[in-house]
């Protein structure tokens, strides 16, 4: 199996990094989508119009609204061909970035996207997750290579809620520890091929930042001063964090994603909120003996994450069908067999028990 390694192919951040829209999308046009929710077109729609006018980049707004499902994304692109884009701008949340990377694979063409929050890694990877009418994962889609370019303004990312830089966090804090189970067990990453030595250096440089400056990151998110740590903390919960995943690989943590949702309560819990808890049972379930379970115990209570299902929203004991059927949607993802041994439904079951 090759070694395989992807990433977008420029990386901008900092205070002000929005600014520079205009220049960048010059690069590759004169028309370009921009996939955008109402939400921020309202906030910032004004301002990336002004800088891609003043660049001569005319802008066709594409509005992202609710889940991203197949009827979604057949009327976005439908909405795309025919405006003869040369590119696609992305901009807001995970679901706009989502969204903007399905007309950008189905137009061939170059994607810009733009963070407003940092409650995932979704602006530097390639895939797109897809859901049904009823609001539950159908797939994981992947454009051919990732966006051309992420520009990252922590001047706009620090005037978010902090909830969803909380949710970074635990999106983030995962990597190192999956990385380490998909290379030690013959697991593929995101791009079909054998982790890199590079993917996991950057997923353990990710969690010594985010141990370091996460809890000083948490106090300022949502003042929209930025400070140095707030930046390392967004550059590790992106950049490293995005890297980490997609060259590195996925273990237990991300897996669960697939049943949490099935324990009352959950469902509603954000993504990276998820992974945290995720990690804490995958650390249980590796019986590690180098208190790294304990420390990052500690770490979440410092800096707001849940330990445990009930801090998720689940009721106070979830019931053993239910935690059956998590365990069971969760051994199904692929990312399910990047670990030390072959789980079972019953020992998965137990280990989401003991976390509850």
């Amino acid at each position: 199996m090759l070694k395989i390694f992807g990433a977008p192919s420029r990386y901008i951040q900092g205070a002000g990094a929005l600014d520079t829209l205009g220049q960048y999308a010059a690069l590759f046009g004169r028309r370009a989508a921009l996939v955008i929710d109402s939400y921020v077109h309202g906030v910032l729609g004004p301002r990336i119009e002004a800088l891609c006018a003043a660049q001569n980049v005319s802008l066709i707004p594409l509005m992202v609204e609710g889940d991203l499902t197949p009827a979604a994304i057949t009327q976005l692109r439908a909405q795309a061909t025919p405006a003869g884009i040369d590119m696609v701008i992305a901009v807001g949340g995970g679901k706009a970035l989502d969204a903007g990377k399905a007309v950008a694979k189905s137009s061939h063409c170059h994607l810009i996207t733009v963070p407003t929050v940092a409650s995932n890694d979704a602006p530097t990877s390639k895939n797109y997750v897809l859901y049904d009418a009823h609001h539950n994962l159908l797939a994981v889609e992947h454009m051919l290579f990732n966006p051309t370019i992420v520009l990252v303004d922590t001047a706009v990312i620090a005037t978010a809620p902090a909830n969803f830089f909380l949710a970074g966090l635990g999106d983030a804090v995962s990597k190192k520890f999956e990385a380490e189970q998909c290379g030690r067990n013959g697991g593929r990453n995101m791009y079909d091929g054998a982790p890199p030595l590079t993917a996991q250096f950057i997923a353990d440089g990710c969690l010594r930042t985010l141990l370091a400056d996460g809890a000083d990151a948490v106090a300022v998110a949502g003042s929209g001063q930025p400070t140095p740590a707030f930046e390392r903390v967004v550059e590790a919960m992106i950049l490293m964090s995005g890297l980490g995943f997609e060259s590195g690989g996925l273990s237990i943590a991300h897996a669960l994603t697939r049943g949490l949702p099935k324990i009352s309560g959950v469902a509603s819990a954000p993504h990276g909120l998820q992974v945290a808890v995720g990690l804490l049972v995958q650390l249980d379930l590796e019986s590690r003996t180098d208190g790294m379970l304990d420390e990052l115990t500690r770490w979440y209570a410092l800096v707001g994450l849940p330990t445990t299902l009930r801090e998720l929203g689940a009721a106070d004991m979830p019931d053993d069908a239910e935690l059956r059927l998590a365990a069971e949607l969760s051994l199904k993802a692929r990312h399910a067999a990047n670990f030390d041994r072959a789980l079972d439904t019953d020992t998965l079951a137990a280990a989401l028990r003991r976390r509850a």
